[in-house]
Order: C-alpha cells, then structure tokens, then sequence
C-alpha cells in the first residue's frame, strides 16, 4: 500500500527543487525558498497536520526532507509550552524558519570578542522577531540566535541549504558563562507528512 504525502508538500518540494536547478548562488536559492516557504506554512492543510506532529524536545528535528540533488534539507521542529533554546549558530549553511502552528519567538545576538580566546564568547541579544503561522525568517551563515517557545505549543518548517548533523560541527554560546563550543546539530528523525 502506498502512502500518499501532503500535497501542499509535494508541490513545495518540486518548487524547491526547480529553484534550486535555475540558480546556482545559494543565497539567492535561500531567498526564493524563504518565500516558498511563507505560502507552505499559510496552507491551512499544513497547519491542521502540524497539530498531531510528535514533540522534538531532547534536541530533534524531524526530518521532512532531504534532497540527493541538491543537497537541502526539510525539517520540522515542534515546541512545548515554554521551550527555551540554546544559543547557537548553524556554521556556513543558510536556515530558514517558517512557523505554521502556534508561535515562538526568534532572537538573533551579535558577537563582541574577535574570537581569539579558545572556548570564550562574548555576546549580546540585539533583536527578537515574534514567530506566528505564516512568518518566516532566514538567517544566514555564522548568524547567532535562538528559538525560543512562547506560552503555547508551536510548529516550524525548516529549510536548511546543506545537511549539517554528521557533517559540520556548530558553534553553542553560553552568554552568561561566555563560553562557546562545537557540537553537531540536533538529532534527525525520519518523518513523512501522510495523509
């Protein structure tokens, strides 16, 4: 028996992949996806399947997608009330985030130091963006931030331009220790929207 995928899915995926086939610079790509993005966590298909995603609390993703072509990655992360999220940033890859269901907030921070001294960090937040159905962010390369939950449930499509868990270690800053590490990036599981 074969399984069908949420169309809306279907159809954002074959516009990814026919975005990513056209141009060659990865920031454009990012920047065409982001607004594809926008339309695919407005469809309200999308949103009432959002309600029954499992949790991604312990540091997972799910993972929605991931093309052999080109390299992008599809995710998904759900929140519970109240997640706070570490401080990190994503290495080279370009993210976007699209919240669908609920909402959170993302906080981008700026580094002070020259990052001379192993292990030291020191940061500051400089913006939040408040996250509901329908925004999406992009944060680009070596871009500091974090997602946080807000007071309710919430769910993000995440378009990332390369595969990072495995691959590429991130950086994660303590901005009251100021310390920074490098570890891999959440943990992926396999998730297919069906309906």
């Amino acid at each position: 028996m074969t399984t069908k995928t949420l169309p809306a899915f279907d159809a954002f995926i074959a516009d990814l992949r026919a975005i990513w086939a056209r141009e060659t610079d990865t920031k454009r790509r990012m920047e065409l996806s982001r607004d594809r993005l926008e339309v695919l966590v407005r469809d309200p298909a999308l949103q009432k399947h959002s309600e029954s995603w499992p949790s991604t609390e312990g540091r997972k993703n799910l993972m929605l997608h991931e093309d052999d072509d080109f390299g992008f990655v599809v995710n998904a992360v759900v929140r519970v009330p109240g997640r706070f999220g570490s401080v990190h940033d994503h290495a080279h890859a370009y993210t976007a985030y699209g919240v669908c269901h609920g909402s959170e907030y993302l906080e981008r921070y700026e580094r002070l130091d020259d990052g001379s001294k192993p292990g030291h960090a020191e940061i500051k937040h400089t913006t939040t963006t408040i996250g509901a159905p329908g925004v999406v962010d992009l944060v680009p390369p070596w871009a500091i931030h974090a997602e946080q939950g807000s007071d309710r449930r919430s769910c993000a499509v995440i378009i990332r331009s390369e595969r990072l868990v495995g691959k590429v270690l991130q950086h994660n800053y303590d901005p009251d220790a100021m310390t920074v590490v490098q570890r891999s990036g959440p943990e992926q599981i396999p998730y297919r929207l069906a309906v």
